[in-house]
């Protein structure tokens, strides 16, 4: 898999985003309603990328300004077809490694209880839970996570 940084509003990026809102409406009832910005996964303080196998793009991901060196990492999501093959570690590894070089030394997320395979791949990838917050931080199916990047340099 190869990454790319694409903008948020790109066309590819929409196409993957709306296949993430189905399976957000599959596992929970409804899309995610959380507001985003196109705007703010613009550097430099935010990026969206996307991975591609051969030409066809199969998994996204961006971090934006959560606040002072703390960066927050939204719409992690891989294709079905192409689940279990390591994209979406590779992709995490590289929003870490980009943030950071951002100047971050600090990353956020928020993810749900009916998606244990990413409760998973955080938690296997050195994030520990965290104090709630933002749009769902009363929601009874939200957790969310942590990750030192200073730790990695």
């Amino acid at each position: 898999m190869f990454i790319r940084a694409l903008r948020y509003s790109d066309p590819v990026v929409r196409a993957l985003e709306s296949e993430l809102q189905l399976e957000y409406a599959e596992r929970y009832g409804d899309p995610d309603e959380g507001p985003i910005l196109p705007e703010e996964f613009t550097p430099p303080d935010g990026l969206f990328l996307v991975g591609f196998v051969g030409n066809e793009p199969v998994a996204t991901g961006g971090f934006r300004k959560h606040g002072d060196g703390v960066a927050e990492i939204k719409r992690m999501y891989v294709a079905h077809e192409h689940r279990g093959g390591g994209h979406a570690r590779r992709l995490l590894s590289e929003l870490e490694a980009q943030a950071l070089r951002a100047g971050y030394t600090r990353v956020v997320l928020e993810t749900g209880l009916k998606q244990p395979e990413a409760i998973s791949l955080y938690q296997s990838s050195g994030y520990t839970p965290t104090a709630p917050y933002g749009y769902y931080s009363d929601a009874e199916l939200s957790r969310y996570f942590t990750k030192d990047l200073a730790a990695d340099a």
